[in-house]
């Protein structure tokens, strides 16, 4: 009774497993069908927009990681609860074309694509690739209104805090919003040298990092949380060398190869910073597990 119990249950195993190959692959090319254009689109903008191309980075290395810990947890389908989630993301995806509203439309295809995990491998599957969905959705360019908001008060931030260095430096400047005034040099902090850009990199590197490196969800929040000051100081300071160096040295600092070139030394700093974090982080998790452990 037994051996033919385990044959009857092997039989039903290999009679769903081309059902379920023949499902997933209509899914699989009607996702395709249906995200196409929002896909392109996206694409187009990874590579034309400098605020948004570090999906191009980010969204291999999510779809790397999902694909490395696909056989971390078990797949249990969750069919009903992934049929829900698809069909609201369809909706999304219709209304968001009609609106011509692109990050909506972009953001249901996450939504769908999430749909179709719960649908074939459960909630613990979707659950546990928490790092690689966070990383696409930090690869969704933000919508121009939103962009604006925040790089606004940006720019006015990096402009008194770069005037205040200069201050400290007895460097005679004037400050007009965003428009550092210093003698025969005017200096205009522009929407690009906000730090938007720069503070967006450093929230996925935080989110990789804190994801990769650490275990405890209070560290990774304060990972992340940490990324937010280090690219808004490090940017005030940017502000700050290109003004010096354009009072002492030449004007060409001011914009050009030199510009860009400051812009990425700034960068390279706040990179080590975060990464310095990190590690002070896990040693703190360690001996805290340590002590846990000992008690």
């Amino acid at each position: 009774m037994v051996s033919e119990a385990v044959w009857a249950t092997a039989a039903a195993r290999r009679l769903r497993l081309p059902r379920n190959r023949v499902a997933f692959a209509i899914a699989v090319i009607g996702y395709g069908i249906l995200f196409f254009q929002p896909f392109v689109l996206l694409l187009g903008d990874w590579w034309n927009n400098p605020e948004a191309g570090s999906g191009l980075l980010l969204a291999p290395v999510a779809l790397w990681l999902a694909w490395r810990s696909r056989n971390a947890t078990p797949a249990i389908p969750f069919p009903r609860f992934g049929s829900a989630v698809l069909v609201g993301a369809v909706l999304l995806r219709y209304l968001s074309g009609l609106g011509a509203e692109l990050f909506t439309m972009r953001l249901s295809m996450l939504v769908a694509a999430a749909g179709l995990i719960l649908y074939f491998a459960g909630i613990r599957r979707l659950l546990s690739w928490w790092l690689p969905a966070t990383l696409l959705v930090l690869s969704i360019p933000l919508p121009a209104v939103v962009i604006g908001s925040i790089a606004l008060p940006l720019q006015f931030q990096a402009s008194r805090m770069g005037a205040f260095l200069l201050e400290l430096r007895n460097i005679p400047v004037r400050l007009d919003g965003n428009l550092i005034l210093l003698p025969g040099h005017r200096l205009f902090v522009t929407e690009a040298c906000s730090g938007l850009r720069s503070l967006t990199a450093l929230l996925s590197l935080g989110v990789l990092a804190g994801g990769l490196w650490l275990r405890s969800p209070w560290s990774r929040a304060l990972l992340v949380a940490a990324s937010i000051p280090v690219a808004v100081v490090l940017n005030g300071i940017r502000v700050f060398l290109t003004g010096f160096l354009v009072y002492f040295v030449g004007p060409e600092f001011g914009d050009g190869f030199m510009h860009v070139t400051e812009g990425w030394l700034v960068f390279a700093v706040a990179f080590g910073l975060l990464g310095g974090l990190a590690w002070l982080l896990g040693i703190l998790e360690r001996r805290l597990g340590q002590k846990g452990s000992a008690a």
